[in-house]
């Protein structure tokens, strides 16, 4: 099998990674592979605790897409195992415990959005169970003590939580060395991981090693922020894109994001390359273009990526319509009312927000208009025979015929 060359490989290797360790191993691991025609064995592992993945899941599935694209192997492993541990990764307490059923049907959403960015024909794709449900005690006995509690405690999670003197369970120790058995299993070449995947990532290396491996070298790709510019992206936080977003709530949140967002988003989000960086590096120092048409373009570019080039612009044409010549929607859903109702219950009911608390909590911050006047009666209630538009939120409409 033919390769690029090793300049271009390591030009889309490193494009949007935050850190290789080490850089010579991989390099040496690229020449190898070229010469001897054998692709390399690059794993990405995923815990589906969570069955929906946003644009912050998509930075390191492209990365892993990158490697797909040079002619390498492309390892998914499902963590449905490693899952029901919990990954002590940047907790300030232990992560509650899911049922390997619980994972599993997790893992079957997230295959689907993941399938999104890779290319699933030469995708191998993997549960952890099948290797680490069959592991006795004894076998973990052994592997347990491959490790001291020194090292583990030199995990940032750790060491602040016992010096807060916030409890550490035992089987939370077991996660780092659990998926680090995924690569031995693999004999995996390369890991991929977020920033905060590092110190997993490093016992990788360390139980490959002890198994006479070679190391496998690990790229990390940054944590992006969500649309708010300050926390990580998190549906938790409320600052999420997601892959399996409409393409009008895509385009509209991604227009949300702060001015400073917009150079990083076209890096990590748009997958921009060298070239394209330094255009919108440029163009964000020139003081005659104004941010807001980068984050048009950057709208546009993720839009087409998740669903189409025809439904960017139908997105972008939504977007003009509401906040730019503030029409409603053409598309509006309409209703007749056949007796009088609350507000917080009509909005529950059409799925305007996804529970009643958080329609009360809308409404006090001012976030629900009746006929584009803000609504600050949370026991407001709607009048049979009335006319009236709601909008809740930016992009959230329903008419009352």
């Amino acid at each position: 099998m033919s390769f690029p060359s090793i300049d271009k490989q390591l030009a889309l290797i490193q494009q949007g990674a935050e850190e290789i360790i080490p850089e010579d191993e991989l390099w040496d691991k690229l020449v190898r592979s070229r010469k001897n025609g054998q692709p390399l064995v690059v794993k990405l592992g995923c815990d589906p605790s969570r069955p929906d993945l946003h644009i912050g899941h998509a930075v390191v599935l492209r990365k892993l897409r990158h490697f797909q694209d040079l002619g390498h192997q492309a390892v998914l492993v499902i963590g449905d195992f490693t899952a029901m541990i919990g990954d002590p990764s940047g907790r300030n307490k232990t992560r509650p415990q899911l049922t390997l059923e619980e994972t599993r049907v997790n893992a079957e959403s997230y295959i689907d959005q993941a399938k999104i960015i890779l290319d699933v024909d030469s995708l191998q794709i993997l549960y952890n169970s099948d290797w680490l449900n069959a592991m006795n005690f004894s076998d973990v006995v052994n592997l347990a003590s491959k490790y001291t509690v020194a090292r583990m405690m030199e995990r940032d999670d750790f060491e602040k939580r016992f010096k807060a003197a916030t409890p550490i369970n035992i089987h939370e120790f077991l996660y780092p060395l659990a998926q680090a058995m995924d690569s031995v299993h693999l004999d995996a070449d390369v890991e991929l991981g977020g920033t905060d995947q590092k110190f997993n990532l490093l016992v990788g290396r360390d139980l490959q090693r002890e198994h006479g491996q070679e190391e496998q070298v690990i790229l990390t790709v940054p944590l992006i922020e969500g649309t708010d510019g300050i926390d990580k992206m998190s549906k938790s936080y409320d600052n999420h894109i997601g892959l399996t977003d409409t393409p009008e709530d895509m385009y509209g949140k991604t227009m949300s994001i702060p001015d400073t967002m917009i150079e990083r988003y076209f890096l990590l989000a748009a997958n921009a390359d060298e070239a394209g960086m330094k255009r919108i590096q440029s163009q964000l120092a020139d003081k005659s273009v104004n941010p807001r048409d980068l984050k048009r373009e950057l709208a546009l570019e993720i839009v087409t990526m998740y669903h189409s080039a025809e439904a960017a612009a139908a997105a972008e044409q939504h977007f003009d319509q509401i906040f730019i010549h503030k029409d409603i929607p053409e598309d509006i859903h309409e209703i007749k009312l056949d007796d009088d109702v609350a507000l917080v219950d009509l909005i529950f009911t059409y799925n305007l927000v996804a529970s009643k608390s958080e329609g009360r909590r809308l409404i006090d911050q001012g976030a629900v208009k009746l006929n584009d006047l803000k609504c600050s009666d949370r026991d407001q209630v709607l009048k049979k025979g009335e006319e009236i538009v709601i909008k809740v939120g930016k992009r959230r409409f329903l008419k009352v015929t």
